[in-house]
C-alpha cells in the first residue's frame, strides 16, 4: 500500500515541465540572450552530419554575391547521399544552391558551393574552422562542407556550439529568409527546381520558425531547430536522437511554458535622465525581452553607462544599456542622444539694417 501512495504522490508532485527525451546530446537556447536553459551533455564533441550545412551557409553568405552564377563542375560526382541532382556543365544562382543546400541538404550543392566560394573543398573549410574558431565554437573541427563522414572521420561539434552558431547566424537577415523556408522553386539554364524542407517539425509545431536536419550511419539523426511564441525565441539542437522532430516539440512547450517574456527594453518608452546632460534625450533603437522564471523575476536589472562628451550632436552613441540577471549579461543594447538645446538666433533691430546697408556700399 505504501508504494501505491509513494507512486501517486509523485505522479502529481512532479512538475508538468518534466519530461524524458532520446538524445544523447542536447541543449536549448535563447536566441535573444545565447543564454543556455537546458543542457544535457552540450559540451561533448559528436558527429554532427548535415547540419553541418548551417556553417556552410553563413559562410556562403558573408563570402560571396548570392546573385553570383555557378557553373558545376565535376567535382559534385565526389557527393553522396542527400542530392538535389544537379548536372555537370548545369549554370544556377549561388542564392539558388542555398536553398537547394538547406532544404533538402543537397551534398553536391554543397560541393558546388565551397568551390565557388574559396576555389576548392579545402580553402572553404579553412574559412568555416577559422570562422568557428572566431564565434567561441571551441569543441568544433569542419573537415567539408556537406557532413559526411568516412569510417568515423567526419566534421565534428557539440549541441551548444550548433547552437551558439545557430543563435548568430539567426542576427543575419538572408540566412533567417533561407533557414524559415519551406517551399523553393528554382531554376538553372537546363531545369526547373521544386524544393520542400525536410524539417518535419513545420507541420508539427505552429511556432516552427526554421531548421536543419541531419543524418549518417555514424552520427545518427541530427536537428537544429528555431521556434518563436509569444515574444520568446529559442534555438534546440539534438544530436544522436532518434525521436528528434517529437523531442523538439516538447522541449520548445516546456520551456515557452517555463520563462516568461519580459520588456526589459522598451524603446517607445526609454526614459532616463542625467545631471550632466542637461538638454538631452536618450533613446534606443531596439526592444529587447529578456527570458525569466517567475523566481528570477526579481533578479533581472537594467545597468546604464553614459560616456561623457562635451559636445554632442544629434544620433551619437552616448553610453550603453545593459540587461543583467544577477551578474550575467543578457543583452547590451547602445544608447543615442538628440541635442535638444535651443539654437537662438538674435533678431535684428531697424537701426543695425539702416547701418549693414550703409556698410554694404
Amino acid at each position: 500500500m505504501k508504494k501505491i501512495l509513494i507512486s501517486i504522490l509523485c505522479f502529481f508532485i512532479i512538475p508538468l515541465n518534466c519530461f524524458a527525451i532520446s538524445a544523447e546530446k542536447c541543449v536549448v537556447m535563447d536566441l535573444n540572450s545565447g543564454r543556455v536553459l537546458y543542457n544535457l551533455n552540450g559540451d561533448e564533441p559528436r558527429l554532427i552530419a548535415s547540419i553541418t550545412k548551417i556553417m556552410t551557409t553563413m559562410i556562403t553568405i558573408m563570402y560571396s554575391d548570392l546573385d553570383k552564377i555557378v557553373k558545376v563542375d565535376e567535382d559534385i560526382l565526389k557527393a553522396y547521399g542527400s542530392s538535389v541532382y544537379l548536372s555537370v556543365g548545369e549554370e544556377i544562382k549561388l542564392k539558388d544552391l542555398l536553398y537547394g543546400l538547406m532544404l533538402r541538404s543537397g551534398n553536391d550543392a554543397a560541393v558546388a558551393i565551397a568551390n565557388t566560394v574559396a576555389g576548392s573543398m579545402d580553402n572553404f573549410v579553412y574559412l568555416m574552422n577559422e570562422y568557428a574558431d572566431t564565434i567561441g565554437m571551441k569543441n568544433t573541427k569542419f573537415v567539408n562542407a556537406h557532413g559526411l563522414d568516412d569510417n568515423g572521420i567526419g566534421n565534428t561539434s557539440t549541441a551548444y556550439d550548433m547552437a551558439l552558431l545557430t543563435q548568430i547566424a539567426m542576427q543575419n537577415k538572408t540566412f533567417r529568409e533561407i533557414f524559415g523556408t519551406k517551399h523553393y522553386t528554382a531554376k538553372s539554364n537546363l531545369k526547373t527546381y521544386s524544393w520542400e524542407a525536410k524539417n518535419k517539425l513545420y507541420d508539427m509545431y505552429e511556432y516552427t520558425t526554421g531548421g536543419k536536419t541531419g543524418y549518417t550511419n555514424a552520427a545518427r539523426r541530427t536537428l537544429v531547430t528555431t521556434a518563436t511564441k509569444d515574444n520568446k525565441n529559442l534555438v534546440i539542437v539534438t544530436l544522436n536522437d532518434g525521436n528528434d522532430f517529437n523531442d523538439h516539440k516538447t522541449l520548445y512547450e516546456t520551456y515557452f511554458n517555463k520563462y516568461e517574456a519580459i520588456l526589459a527594453l522598451n524603446k517607445n518608452n526609454f526614459k532616463l535622465k542625467d545631471d550632466y546632460y542637461q538638454d538631452v534625450t536618450f533613446y534606443i533603437k531596439n526592444n529587447y525581452y529578456a527570458l525569466v522564471t517567475n523566481t528570477e523575476k526579481k533578479d533581472l536589472k537594467v545597468d546604464v553607462t553614459l560616456y561623457k562628451y562635451d559636445n554632442v550632436y544629434d544620433d551619437i552613441k552616448i553610453g550603453e544599456a545593459k540587461v543583467m540577471l544577477k551578474d550575467q549579461i543578457l543583452h547590451t543594447e547602445s544608447i543615442y542622444a538628440k541635442n535638444n538645446k535651443a539654437k537662438v538666433v538674435k533678431k535684428e533691430t531697424l537701426w543695425q539694417k539702416i547701418v549693414g546697408w550703409f556698410k554694404s556700399w
